[in-house]
């Protein structure tokens, strides 16, 4: 009986430790999302501890008329499903700057924000991460950028190193 529950512990332990390999130390890629009319976004994970990681999206805009930049950071926590799948959830914020010119109409303003998130991500054996998830966005100052919510859903293509 004792070797059945040492067998059975150890492959538990060495199951847990392979799934948690699969989550790499960072993770560079883009996050493709409405993003309130910013589009993909360059985005930049780092694993902070075990369940733990940081972050940080870069997202601009640039056309004829219209300007924009906005950053994003997120604290998450990581929860395994099975091998490479996790689900994820955390909590952040954010600043950015729009204008809007016409040749005789220019405006402009900067804004902050709230955010939460909510995915599930898939980390291949090769380094390669694919996640779909939910990032409400809540804006704090009142200024003509946004309704002062904004959801957003976005496709992520990491790579981990």
């Amino acid at each position: 009986m004792k070797r059945i529950f040492l067998v059975s512990f150890l492959a538990l332990t060495g199951l847990a430790s392979q799934a948690q390999e699969n989550v790499s130390k960072n993770a560079l890629g883009l996050r493709f999302g409405d993003s309130d009319g910013f589009g993909a976004e360059v985005s930049y994970q780092r694993l902070l501890s075990e369940n733990n990681r940081l972050e940080i999206d870069l997202g601009w805009r640039s056309s004829k008329n219209y300007d924009a930049i906005k950053a994003t950071g997120i604290y998450q926590w990581l929860w395994n499903i099975d091998g490479g799948f996790n689900w994820y959830a955390g909590v952040g914020g954010g600043l950015g700057s729009w204008s809007y010119s016409l040749p005789n109409y220019n405006e402009s303003d900067l804004f902050i924000f709230a955010a939460g998130q909510i995915g599930i991500e898939y980390n291949f054996d090769i380094p390669l991460q694919v996640s779909l998830d939910f990032r409400p966005e809540l804006y704090l100052n009142g200024n003509d950028y946004h309704d002062n919510f904004g959801p957003d859903i976005a496709l992520g293509v990491r790579y981990k190193f």
